[in-house]
């Protein structure tokens, strides 16, 4: 077989493998997420309960990074002290061995019955936990096909001086044969993958076992490193537990390089075969930490608790419900994502409430202080966006689809309100201050009253957001119309008061049409809330509320002249 061709089926077989991991663990958080997540967040009772419940957590979805996530969005809002946390990430790498348990046995002839029985699951059953399951079975079916796929491929490697002298090189130096493990780890993003295609290479003698093995260490240390890139730039309390968890590791493999050759010997005695020596290899490691570090987890926290401090004020704008964790779990993803959008209009309404008083004494100071809203504005609506946007990646059904969509409107309305605050109305209260400019009274009337309804459609349209009822939906959008008359009359008004020779109105004509121009813009983002809720009700048509059908009573009061 020709080199490339060799190259090219390895290289198939490796990402079979990824994706149908992958399979398995989106199966998993789809079908059961939410109960380890309950889980999870009642094992604080005792470091053994929560070791175990990390064990059962990860062996399901078998992902030791995906359980750090979980972990992660407790310790993130206080849910869960650092010493539980500790534990449940030492159980939940006990838990991601157990695929490489059992799929180092030879059961590759179950493969045609397993794929059978997950495509007859997934396709023919309307139950969506069944559909997951039959997912997570075919994954786990093709996670066995890949491997065949991998050593037949590698097979006629073995045969290469070129690539013997590199493995011999390899396992003659165990540092860069730990470091190279963990780098593929971090390449593969998968510490289960890319140990149980170790375990397949050793079982085909394609490697020897001392290679295998410092490999087998440098996964471990990769896959510590895999959720704190996940995490970057998380609170002290997230980088905690992912260090220590990390710092674990490295402590575990320190002492196993050191004690190798013993360790060797006895993985000698226990296991004949090459692949179940290093399958037992990884379980025996991760069940050593366990047992090392599982009474020490209450100090080792309260040492972290001084290493890694806790940082000064949080930066405002940092969102505190979008738990990506949450993402294979639609509805879940949505309504974080939803409270998130809350805090954002509850800025982007402080900033419009407040930005009237810019225009009055004092009114740099304010400025200043709204000015600073615009940032976590800014910071909030990317954050929103890019989590909908991963949400959006996911399948979803037309529901679920429509409300992200929504959200993402909504969202986008509102950094749009926050900017032509921040652009445009305290531009022109600095200009008015600049040039000592006065409004009118009747105008300064008119602007406060337009501003104070505009305000009111701000609360009305929160409300609206938050609870979709097409009653006030149709309220907020016939106040638009109402706003849009007063707006006419406002400027009207003035127009009469230039004809009129007011010295205040000729001085401040263009800040009083600009600042009636910029309120209407900010009522048209307000409303635009309304439409979504109103169109599926079939309750407008272009853009104009549908008048209610009169009932017979009341055409008769009409045809008779009576009031109807």
């Amino acid at each position: 077989m020709a080199g490339h061709t060799v190259l090219l089926n390895m290289l198939g077989g490796i990402c079979l493998l990824l994706w149908a991991t992958r399979m398995v663990k989106t199966g998993v958080l789809r079908a059961f997420g939410e109960k380890f997540r309950r889980s999870i967040g009642h094992v604080t009772r005792s470091p053994l309960m929560a070791c175990l419940t990390g064990i059962g957590v990860a062996a399901a979805v078998q992902s030791s990074s995906a359980t750090a996530l979980l972990v992660v969005s407790f310790i993130e809002r206080a849910l869960m002290p650092l010493s539980a946390g500790l534990a449940v990430m030492l159980g939940a790498d006990i838990g991601s061995t157990l695929v490489v348990q059992s799929l180092s046995f030879k059961i590759a002839e179950l493969i045609p019955l397993l794929l059978c029985l997950g495509f007859f699951a997934f396709m023919l059953s309307n139950s969506s936990l069944v559909q997951q399951i039959g997912r997570v079975i075919i994954g786990l079916s093709l996670m066995m096909l890949s491997l065949g796929m991998v050593v037949a491929a590698s097979a006629s490697m073995r045969e290469s001086p070129l690539f013997g002298l590199i493995l011999q090189r390899l396992g003659d130096d165990l540092f860069m044969a730990i470091v190279l493990g963990a780098l593929m780890t971090w390449v593969f993003h998968s510490s289960v993958a890319f140990i149980l295609l170790i375990t397949s290479l050793a079982g085909s003698g394609m490697i020897a076992v001392p290679l295998a093995m410092a490999l087998v260490l440098g996964a471990n240390i990769g896959s510590g490193f895999i959720p704190i890139g996940l995490s970057f730039g998380a609170p002290a309390g997230v980088r905690r537990v992912l260090y220590g968890n990390l710092a674990f590791r490295l402590v575990g493999v320190l002492l196993a390089a050191v004690f190798s050759p013993y360790i060797l010997s006895l993985l000698a005695r226990l296991e004949s075969d090459p692949a179940r020596q290093i399958a037992d290899f990884h379980s025996l490691f991760n069940i050593a930490l366990a047992m090392l570090f599982l009474p020490l987890t209450s100090h080792v926290a309260h040492w972290l608790a001084v290493v890694i401090p806790e940082a000064g004020e949080p930066e405002p704008g940092q969102p505190e419900h979008l738990d990506d964790a949450l993402l294979v779990r639609p509805a879940l993803a949505i309504s974080s994502a939803s409270r998130e959008v809350m805090n954002l209009s509850s800025i982007v309404e402080t900033m419009l409430r407040e930005v009237i008083l810019t225009f009055g004494k004092d009114g740099a100071k304010r400025r200043e202080k709204i000015k600073e809203l615009d940032v976590p504005v800014d910071r909030l609506h990317e954050a929103i966006k890019l989590y909908l946007t991963r949400l959006m990646r996911q399948p979803l059904s037309e529901e679920n689809s429509r409300k992200t969509f929504n959200l993402i409107v909504f969202t986008t309305n509102l950094e749009h309100i926050g900017d032509i605050i921040d652009k445009s109305l305290l531009e022109l209260a600095a200009k008015m201050q600049r040039q000592h400019l006065t409004f009118s009274d009747q105008g300064w009337a008119e602007i406060s009253t337009l501003h104070a309804r505009i305000v009111e459609q701000m609360r009305l349209a929160i409300t609206v957001f938050m609870t979709g009822d097409q009653g006030m939906a149709r309220e907020l959008v016939a106040e638009k119309d109402k706003i849009r008359q007063a707006e006419k009359q406002a400027a009207e008004s003035h127009f009469g008061r230039l004809r009129d020779g007011t010295l205040a109105s000729i001085e401040t004509t263009a800040l009083h049409l600009d600042i009636i121009r910029d309120l209407k813009r900010i009522n048209a983002h307000i409303t635009s809330v309304a439409y979504p809720i109103l169109e599926a009700s079939g309750a407008i048509n272009e853009s104009r509320l549908k008048i209610p059908a009169l009932s017979e009573d009341a055409l008769s009061g009409a045809t008779n002249g009576s009031p109807a």
